[in-house]
């Protein structure tokens, strides 16, 4: 619904999320993680190990760490895998090349063991767009490897150390649901075709299944103010963020973005537009607008009065300050807003245009129209489209597309 130009969300819809009333945990499927001595044994399949190990030597690989750290990844694997077959739960195993929708539709409960990387490759999968019904299958991460990596979306550090324990409290229903918003990309122009994706992980051209989505025509209103026929849905949804810039980070980012459906076309010239969602924001979308004690401290020096009995308190708690405008980066992993950031927007001569476009705001729905050369539109850092001059997409966050997720403390 649109009221002055603006897209209103009807209280009714806002919270329109399922959540499963009769949920019993029989069947789990185990998410593994690719590796890193994995990664290499998959680019260097004519190799045998010993040659391997030593091809990763003579270019300065740590390789008893890799091998180390492999070691670990597949010992808690194969813990998290017995805690569920104790409750008498029947598991499988698959790896992110054999995910498909019926193994995803065979599970009660989706596993990701790993870190986030592997929690967003199995979020990407746990779709509606790729269900074969309308249920949910319900997502519980493992970090494999908290010594190394933080895994914001897994369970808690401790249950690292004791996945039974967060086992047997799911088998016993002794958690919380969480919904995490997730942004839905829709395609728009003159025929619906989708550009064949590639996943960044692999380098390689994605198969993607037969979906849910085909094109369809846009509304007449829709059609004439984004000079559009058709829309079709991309087959994946970002629970982090949706990327778009040009592939060559050294190449400036020409592109044109209309909010919430407002008559106004904000053009910029930047380092590309990050639109995150409150569980991304915790990510990228902080490490883009954070600022440290430093900036506070040479803002604080720059005024007229900097050096004040009052200045110079504030000067003293600068890392405080620091930390305050950080954590109000932050927003809840449910809320139905998106977060744009423009980064390292051109602010000279006459860009951005109009001036008064900020670089950070929250919206309802990103218009964006590229004038790019070769640009990507990037979901959640591991699928890649291309995005290129005169490519149209919509951003924009739908309460049904929400990740249900087990949240345990």
């Amino acid at each position: 619904m649109l009221q002055n130009g603006r897209k209103i969300i009807p209280e009714g819809l806002k919270y329109a999320k399922y959540t499963p009333t009769n949920f019993k945990l029989k069947r789990a499927l185990v998410v593994t993680k690719l590796s890193r001595y994995e990664f290499e044994q998959l680019r260097h399949p004519e190799l045998s190990p010993d040659q391997l190990q030593q091809k990763l030597r003579d270019r300065g690989t740590d390789v008893e760490m890799v091998l180390h750290l492999h070691k670990v990844h597949k010992d808690f694997e194969r813990r998290v895998v017995q805690s569920f077959q104790d409750v008498g739960c029947e598991v499988k195993l698959s790896s992110r090349s054999s995910l498909s929708k019926d193994v995803m539709s065979w599970a009660d409960v989706i596993v990701p063991v790993g870190g986030d990387g592997t929690f967003l490759l199995s979020a990407g999968r746990a779709s509606p767009l790729f269900a074969l019904s309308q249920q949910k299958t319900p997502i519980v991460g493992f970090n494999s490897d908290p010594l190394h990596s933080e895994g914001r979306l897994m369970l808690p550090k401790h249950y690292s150390d004791n996945p039974a324990d967060a086992v047997s409290r799911i088998k016993s229903g002794d958690f919380k649901w969480m919904h995490r918003s997730r942004v839905r990309t829709t395609m728009l122009g003159s025929n619906g075709n989708i550009p064949e994706p590639t996943d960044l992980f692999r380098h390689t051209e994605v198969k993607m299944e037969q979906v849910s989505t085909a094109p369809e025509m846009l509304d007449q209103d829709m059609a004439y103010k984004y000079k559009a026929k058709m829309k079709r849905v991309l087959p994946y949804l970002a629970l982090n963020e949706v990327f778009i810039g040009e592939h060559l980070s050294a190449r400036v980012s020409h592109l044109q973005l209309v909010l919430d459906h407002q008559d106004v076309v904000n053009k910029t010239k930047c380092s590309g537009l990050c639109v995150s969602t409150g569980t991304g924001s915790t990510s990228w979308h902080t490490s883009i607008n954070r600022i440290t004690s430093r900036d506070v401290d040479d803002l604080l020096r720059s005024l007229p009065d900097g050096d004040s009995k009052n200045v110079m308190m504030l000067r003293q708690n600068a890392e405080e300050i620091a930390q305050r405008y950080n954590q109000g980066l932050l927003f809840a992993p449910d809320d139905p807003r998106l977060c744009y950031s423009i980064r390292e927007q051109i602010c000279v001569g006459v860009w951005p245009s109009p001036k008064t476009f900020k670089e950070r705001d929250f919206v309802q729905t990103v218009f964006v129209k590229s004038h790019c050369i070769d640009a990507n539109l990037v979901i959640d850092g591991s699928i890649s489209f291309p995005f290129n001059d005169g490519a149209k997409a919509l951003l924009e966050v739908h309460p049904e597309d929400a990740l249900l997720t087990i949240a345990l403390d």
